[in-house]
């Protein structure tokens, strides 16, 4: 809601100023439709032309992040810190091969089935039950699965991000595709040259419109667009460093509760539950 507040705030700003000071819509309007086919039919060639097939529709599909912000909230996070609480737990007390019947088939653990939105989320489900797997492996280095689970968040980052760098790359093309509008423009005034001062300013006017909508597009719309969806993705990374966290805290020896401490210092700020809260609910958790 924020998002469309400000969107809603910069239209009136810009438009709201223009009027107050005397500006007419008309020539905006008649030279908006062809300079909008111009410039935004070119950002969206070159997007195309930048962009696997793969990318363009993860980019589409990160637009819907701007809008709804983070999928993970107070709860969710209490939720996996509660699963992870029973997984180290259950390692601690029966070893890593008590882990085997719910990392191999999780659509059928317990443990998960007790929270569904986490068995859904495949990028979650599937690091906890692939590390956990690793356990019985007997890969128990605390440094060498840091490291390993270091590189694979960071490889999940940079996927993640490509979104916002598409459209930041089409946020610092716009400003040059609406002075390519403005000079088609140009040239359609300067074939027009014998017609009245009137007509030639009309048609100056209609060309110069092509240079504010690139720059606006470009820094009213694209660049925060982009900016709102990295920080997004950034935020939502958390989830995993959160499973990191307790994972690796366990392989270093950990009491269960301090692994989930651990994990639980992890969480973003405004999302975190106290000591207390977290306490209260691994105290009541029952998965049996």
């Amino acid at each position: 809601m924020l998002m469309i507040g400000g969107l809603i705030l910069l239209f009136f700003c810009v438009f709201g100023a223009y009027i107050t000071a005397g500006g007419a819509m008309e020539p905006l309007l008649e030279a908006m439709p062809l300079e909008l086919w111009t410039i935004m039919g070119a950002a969206i060639s070159t997007f195309l032309m930048s962009n696997s097939m793969h990318d363009v529709k993860h980019t589409f599909a990160a637009m819907g992040k701007m809008v709804k912000g983070s999928k993970y909230h107070k709860s969710d996070y209490v939720e996996l810190l509660s699963l992870l609480y029973f997984f180290v737990r259950l390692a601690s007390t029966k070893g890593a091969m008590a882990l085997e019947a719910h990392i191999e088939k999780p659509d059928e653990s317990i443990a998960f089935q007790k929270f569904p939105k986490l068995l859904k989320n495949h990028h979650v489900s599937d690091m906890i039950c692939d590390y956990l797997r690793m356990f019985g492996m007997n890969a128990d280095d605390p440094n060498q699965i840091e490291d390993l689970m270091g590189r694979e968040l960071k490889k999940t980052l940079h996927e993640e991000l490509h979104p916002s760098h598409a459209l930041q790359s089409m946020a610092d093309a716009l400003p040059a595709l609406g002075i390519v509008a403005a000079v088609l423009g140009i040239i359609k005034t300067m074939s027009h040259i014998n017609e009245p001062p009137a007509v030639l300013g009309a048609m100056i006017g209609g060309a110069l419109v092509g240079t504010f909508l690139g720059v606006l597009l470009a820094y009213g719309l694209a660049g925060p667009f982009a900016t709102r969806i990295k920080g997004v993705v950034e935020e939502e990374s958390k989830f995993l460093d959160v499973v990191k966290a307790v994972l690796v805290a366990h392989l270093h020896g950990n009491a269960p509760q301090v692994s989930v401490e651990t994990g639980r210092k992890m969480v973003p700020t405004q999302y975190m539950p106290s000591f207390g809260e977290l306490e209260a609910v691994m105290q009541n958790l029952q998965i049996s």
